[in-house]
């Protein structure tokens, strides 16, 4: 269970990190290409969704190891 401090993350909450990290990756690149094809753009806004897809997947692996660390 998170917030017990004696447990460790098995093989299931790693996977589902993971899938959940490649998620976000995809769509902000889907999003960032999506709005490039509409607007018939360069790679600018592919590059951005790219950005943001990677701040989130830190951000969400941040919050849910922070589960798992005591201080």
């Amino acid at each position: 269970m998170p917030g017990n401090p004696d447990r460790t993350l098995g093989w299931s909450e790693l996977v589902g990190m993971g899938a959940v990290i490649a998620a976000e990756l995809v769509a902000g690149l889907a999003l960032g290409w999506l709005v490039d094809s509409l607007a018939d753009t360069g790679p600018v806004f592919l590059l951005i969704g790219l950005f943001l897809g990677i701040a989130a997947a830190v951000i969400y692996t941040i919050v849910e190891f922070r589960k798992y660390l005591h201080s």
